[in-house]
This record gives C-alpha cells, sequence and structure tokens, in this order.
C-alpha cells in the first residue's frame, strides 16, 4: 500500500501545486473566479485519490477492498497531496509574495466600505484583518490553515471513492469465493 499511497498522494500533490503555481500572477484578484481555479485545481488533484484506491484496489488486493481500506488508502493519498500543497503555499507565501496578506487585508476592508457597512463596522473589519495578517506571518499558522482549506474537499472525495470502489468478496452458487460487488 506504501507505495502506491505515496505514488497518488505525489501526483496529486504536484497537481495543485501547478494549479497553484500557475494561478500566481492572479493571485491579487480576490474574486470568484480565482476560488473556481483554485478549487479546480484542488478537486483535481485529489481525484488521485479516486485512482490511487482503484489501483491498490485492483492490482494489490485482487480487485476486492472494504469500504474502511479504502477510506484509509484515500484519506493517506489526500493527506500526502495536501501536505503537498501546503508546501506549495508556503513557498509561495514567504518568498515570493509576503505582502499577499495585508493585500487580502485591504481588499476585505474595500469590500465592507462598498457594501455600505458604517465606519465602526469597517474599522473592526480592518482590526480583525491586521490581527489575522500578524497569525498569517507565522509558519505553523499559516500551514495549519493552509491544510484546512482543501480538507473538506479531501473528504468528500475520498468518502466518494471508497464508496463507489469498495467491493467485497461474495459466494457464487457453488459455495466458492468470487471477487464482486457486495450483495444487493
Amino acid at each position: 500500500m506504501k507505495k502506491t499511497v505515496w505514488t497518488f498522494g505525489l501526483i496529486g500533490g504536484a497537481v495543485m501545486a501547478a494549479f497553484m503555481i500557475a494561478t500566481l500572477p492572479f493571485a491579487n484578484a480576490f474574486d470568484e473566479h480565482s476560488l473556481i481555479v483554485g478549487y479546480a485545481g484542488i478537486v483535481a488533484g485529489f481525484l488521485l485519490a479516486y485512482f490511487g484506491v482503484r489501483s491498490y484496489r485492483d492490482n494489490v488486493l485482487g480487485g476486492t477492498i472494504g469500504f474502511g481500506r479504502a477510506f484509509g488508502a484515500g484519506l493517506l493519498i489526500a493527506t500526502i497531496a495536501s501536505l503537498c500543497y501546503v508546501a506549495t503555499w508556503e513557498i509561495m507565501y514567504f518568498k515570493f509574495m509576503p505582502d499577499f496578506m495585508d493585500k487580502y487585508a485591504a481588499h476585505e476592508v474595500a469590500k465592507a466600505r462598498a457594501s455600505g457597512a458604517s465606519d465602526a463596522e469597517v474599522a473592526a473589519r480592518q482590526a480583525e484583518m491586521q490581527k489575522f495578517a500578524v497569525m498569517y506571518k507565522n509558519p505553523v499558522y499559516n500551514a495549519a490553515l493552509t491544510f484546512m482549506e482543501p480538507l473538506p474537499m479531501a473528504l468528500l472525495i475520498t468518502l466518494i471513492s471508497a464508496g463507489v470502489l469498495s467491493r467485497r468478496k461474495k459466494e457464487d452458487a457453488g459455495g466458492d469465493v468470487m471477487a464482486g460487488a457486495a450483495p444487493a
């Protein structure tokens, strides 16, 4: 299982990292389009969990895998891919975009003003964003938040993959055990 998990996890992480690096020129867009492209990269990377579990089931386990084992393998693949995503962000943020949070905070304050928020609400939002920007400069805090960003998608895709790919051995009419889908 180690080889399958590492192979598909690193490929998934490379896909996610490539999407992140490709969108670097648009990092200051802060709009729905950048969110869509970002999450498309995350989904594309986590699809490798599906292919990894399928490969593990078919090539290592002889065509059968239980839900728990499929979920575990998929979760390991997604975790490795997520760690690659975090490592890429840490390098991009601290080496190439150290002013990202300042620009993001200014964008959020401007958005609050544009939405008609009162001066007190704008000031509160600005103070909140400044506090967040200070905490975000801590690499451990930064990494933890970045790891949590793709986590819901990782869990969802892993659950779906495990459900779709799980197969138990079943007996045929003669009492022999055969690989196949669980009986209905």
